[in-house]
């Protein structure tokens, strides 16, 4: 990290900068200039805080030299993460793992035939929301802790591994004693309470990108997950808001080559929230496929007209049979596969 100070600024306002990285558990180094004088910090374990510098007496601002995030980066970490999953599912390797299911629990007949769906089409996770952020406080918002009663028997009916999103800490609790994954949906990315309860609960984590963040903030977001010590950490880039009101989001494709080369974590893409209309879910699903994601999930209902929840985004079970057969030819066009269910009773 490079503090810049201002031009003309005194020995006194250098001296303080100086004495405030020491003071933070850095060393400084002065670097006078022909113009200005710059302070290296020394030693940055990127839990500097910046705020504490940039508003020193005469400093112009603060470059930061490396990436805010540490253990997310390929700077830490080379190799690419590979997340292990029961019943040798692995999001991050050579297959490419396909999540499928509602939007939301409804009842016990609706997901249990979705589940039934899905994995005959080929998904090896089920999706399934038992709680349900929505933006209006009128709108269904899930069946909570039943909800996760009947994602746990659909389990047991079809082998399907479960992801589902945690709220609140709480939450988090009652997920983690039935999902095989803990899901951070968009709007909670930055919830840090909640991120810091997922890192400890000793299961891997989807963490959805927010509607309006950066792609280093969802790195930085994903570090507070790691830096409670864990390290199954699955990032989602779900689309981002733009100006056009056409589409629902952005859904920023360019997102995963570029996660990919910062970070080791794996990154999945979620069309449906992505597009928020049925038509655009199956061309940019294979469209993320084919851009490297290491995993899609995708919204499906069996009676997407009647849902509680996202239906206009909800594809058909045979538009979601006719995807898994196009992504298994793109997959293997660019040297990856499909994942495959495993054996009911295996």
């Amino acid at each position: 990290m490079l503090i810049v100070m201002r031009h003309g600024a005194s020995a006194e306002e250098i001296k303080r900068v100086v004495s405030v990285i020491e003071e933070m558990g850095y060393q400084a180094r002065p670097m006078p200039g022909a113009q200005r004088t710059a302070v290296g910090l020394v030693g940055n374990d990127g839990r500097v805080d910046a705020s504490r510098l940039e508003g020193l007496p005469g400093v112009e601002e603060v470059i930061h030299v490396s990436k805010p995030y540490k253990q997310v980066s390929r700077e830490w970490k080379t190799e690419s993460t590979v997340v292990r999953l029961p019943g040798g599912v692995a999001i991050g390797g050579a297959e490419v793992v396909v999540i499928a299911g509602p939007c939301s629990v409804e009842n016990e007949r609706q997901i249990l035939e979705a589940a039934r769906q899905v994995r005959e089409a080929g998904a090896v996770i089920l999706r399934g929301g038992a709680w349900k952020p929505r933006s209006s406080p009128y709108s269904f918002q899930g069946l909570g802790r039943p909800g996760l009663k009947l994602l746990a028997k659909a389990r047991e009916e079809t082998a399907l591994l479960i992801c589902t999103e945690a709220m609140d800490p709480d939450g988090v609790r009652w997920v983690s004693e039935v999902a095989d994954i803990v899901q951070i949906g968009a709007r909670n990315m930055q919830n840090f309470s909640l991120l810091k309860a997922a890192g400890r609960a000793g299961k891997p984590v989807l963490l959805k990108r927010g509607m309006a963040a950066t792609i280093t903030e969802l790195l930085l977001s994903a570090e507070y997950l790691l830096a409670e010590g864990n390290h199954d950490v699955i990032l989602c880039e779900r689309g981002v808001r733009g100006f056009d009101t056409i589409t629902r989001n952005l859904f920023d494709i360019s997102a995963i080559p570029v996660v990919q080369k910062l970070s080791h974590l794996p990154i999945i893409a979620d069309p449906s929230h992505g597009t928020g209309l049925r038509d655009k879910v199956i061309p940019m699903a294979r469209a993320a496929v084919a851009a490297g994601a290491d995993g899609i999930m995708v919204e499906v209902h069996p009676n997407p007209d009647a849902a509680l929840s996202d239906g206009a985004q909800s594809l058909f079970p045979d538009q979601f049979a006719q995807l898994m057969r196009e992504v298994r030819v793109i997959a293997e066009v660019i040297g990856r596969r499909i994942a495959e269910p495993a054996p009911v009773g295996a």
